[in-house]
């Protein structure tokens, strides 16, 4: 296996291209509009001449804070092309999240997309001596602060510096004193007790999966790439990477909300997603479906349960003949139609993030889609095990890449070893010990089994994490310490797992709610009869609201539900050691937490 890091990567593409093909295509006016590998090379190597010509050096740390664009791409590989370390983070991140982030990591400068993410950086601006240098992506924004920059600008700045081919010549000999195991990116995940911790990944772990991820998703220059998923997040980026990598192209969908929309107009042939857009997608179908006639219901209704069928008897063995013809009736009169409203043609999903529920998966299967499921996790690069057709068995995430390997250890805990796991936790030598042994083995702090095929099934997880179905990954306890700070809370119970957004079960203090009763002058009977109370609701609420506002948007409470009693060891809430029992308290309030998400 011949490793190279990105910078080489990037320009070998572009190169081997050059004006003949498009590398990305990008919305402009309302319309796709195509760059070449060679006007995307010209901009990276202007931006990243720029970039030395202000000051800043390889293994500098450099943020991008913004939304999927195409000047995101552009800095990814021109800070790339430069040897600096590329620190991306959610756009929602608050200011206080953000500067927690960068002061971390001594960052020299920071991109941001517009006004907005501008307005957060300057907030903090001040406070990190190491922070020379903000760049801004939008063309037209306000700011008077000299260490404020355009993105225009800058590229027009490196293209003056010299001629193209100087240029090319001067970072070709630029890029090669960059090591494969130089950092190449640092990437902040949750913690379990808050902070998050920054995951150094080098060019050797990025480019052995990126090697991994093409042999097992089958990257080829025939691919056409959708990408909606946020790329500050190891996965979205991995792929953008292994499409460049293989040839493929790529098209830079407008938001979540226009995938389906973007999917008609550019017909990709591959997707990755998290399963929560595949829930929406089947949900929406199925509802457009109650308009219809309840013969074409009927019809609509048998033909998915033929062709779940259809998709169990496929791999287990092989659909016998009766089904078969069942089926080809089923995807003449709808699946087909399914697949003309998704495009016109069936396609690779690949998701991950967070777990696929069996009756999304076949749906996709029977209306034509490739679905693959993978797992991973930023420490590893991050992907670890992708499905694939030759031993597929539903539930399980695949094997292990060809550069990886795992086991079990003795409490079922998934250990992983290989080429793409971290260098370690940015200054955070305890956390990196604790997270590698002396072995290499990584300790995912998710627990599972390897079937006799071979294939990874998560079975649990060990670290108290929880990952929406969108696969955010969110530490519910200092989300839960943090609410608590109000002296009308006692105890609060984060959920959200596999869930689109987060709520919460909160146990009151309930000698504070009742001299707030006083203060209101409200009458009750019983405590029961005090939680229900619309002004001590409102009070609450009003509580929550201000305790999380620096906190992300996913991070944030959207609804609760006020609990009669405390949590207990003699319900079984509670261990000897006060330690919650999440999957007690989860069934003992199961139709609260129904109740809340289906308000909703």
């Amino acid at each position: 296996m011949k490793l190279f890091t990105i910078p080489e990567m990037f320009l070998a593409t572009c190169n081997k291209y050059g004006e003949e093909r498009i590398a990305v295509y990008y919305k402009s006016d309302g319309q796709f509009t195509g760059l070449s590998y060679q006007e995307l090379k010209d901009k990276a190597t202007c931006l990243s001449m720029a970039m030395l010509d202000l000051g800043l050096n390889p293994k500098d740390r450099i943020g991008i804070i913004g939304e999927n664009r195409l000047e995101w791409l552009i800095t990814d590989f021109a800070i790339g092309l430069l040897g600096g370390v590329i620190v991306p983070v959610f756009a929602t991140l608050s200011s206080k999240q953000e500067e927690f982030i960068y002061s971390d990591c001594n960052a020299s400068a920071i991109f941001v997309s517009n006004n907005f993410q501008l307005q957060k950086v300057l907030e903090f601006k001040n406070a990190i001596t190491s922070l020379r240098h903000i760049i801004i992506m939008d063309s037209g924004f306000k700011s008077s602060e000299l260490s404020v920059k355009s993105f225009d600008s800058l590229i027009e700045r490196g293209k003056s510096l010299m001629s193209k081919t100087e240029r090319d010549n001067f970072i070709k000999e630029h890029i090669n004193k960059i090591a494969i195991d130089d950092l190449s990116a640092l990437i902040y995940t949750s913690g379990t007790t808050g902070n998050p911790k920054g995951v150094m990944l080098t060019h050797r772990n990025l480019s052995t999966n990126m090697i991994d991820s093409c042999e097992r998703v089958k990257f080829d220059e025939k691919d056409l790439f959708l990408s909606y998923l946020p790329w500050c997040h190891s996965y979205e980026r991995m792929v953008i990477y292994s499409s460049f990598y293989s040839g493929s192209q790529l098209a830079i969908a407008e938001s979540i909300e226009s995938v389906a929309l973007n999917i008609n107009e550019i017909k990709p042939t591959l997707v990755t997603t998290v399963p929560r857009l595949l829930e929406i997608v089947k949900k929406r179908i199925s509802q457009s479906m109650e308009k219809e006639s309840k013969v074409k219901q009927k019809i609509f209704n048998w033909a998915v349960k033929i062709g779940e069928e259809y998709v169990t008897q496929k791999y287990n063995g092989g659909a016998s003949f009766l089904l078969t013809q069942q089926y080809s009736i089923a995807d003449k009169f709808v699946f087909s139609k399914i697949r003309n409203r998704l495009g016109g043609k069936g396609f690779r999903f690949v998701a991950g993030g967070a777990a696929l529920a069996e009756d999304v998966w076949k749906f996709f299967q029977a209306a034509g889609f490739d679905v693959l499921c993978g797992y991973g996790l930023t420490e590893a690069s991050p992907v670890v095990s992708v499905t694939d057709k030759l031993s597929f068995e539903f539930g399980t995430v695949g094997k292990p890449y060809t550069h990886l390997e795992f086991r079990l250890a003795e409490d079922g805990e998934i250990l992983i070893r290989g080429e793409s796991i971290m260098k370690g936790y940015w200054e955070d030598k305890e956390a990196t010990d604790a997270a590698i042994d002396e072995e290499g083995w990584l300790y995912t702090g998710d627990v599972g089994e390897i079937t006799s095929q071979g294939n990874l099934k998560i079975t649990d997880r060990k670290k108290h994490l929880i990952i929406t179905s969108s696969g955010k990954n969110i530490a519910p306890q200092h989300i839960e310490e943090l609410i608590c700070k109000s002296a009308y809370i006692d105890q609060c119970f984060l959920l959200g797992d596999n869930r689109e957004f987060c709520t919460a079960l909160i146990s009151p203090d309930f000698e504070a709610l009742k001299k707030l009763a006083d203060t209101f002058e409200i009458k009750y009977s019983s405590e029961p009869e005090l939680i229900a109370n619309e002004k001590i609701i409102n009070t609450i609420k009003n509580e929550i609201d201000y305790l999380q506002k620096d906190l992300a948007k996913y991070e944030r409470v959207r609804k609760f539900s006020l609990l009669p009693k405390p949590f207990s060891m003699e319900t079984g809430e509670l261990t000897p050691k006060l330690s919650v029992r999440r999957h007690v308290v989860e069934r003992n309030y199961s139709y609260l937490i129904e109740e809340m998400y289906n308000k909703i």
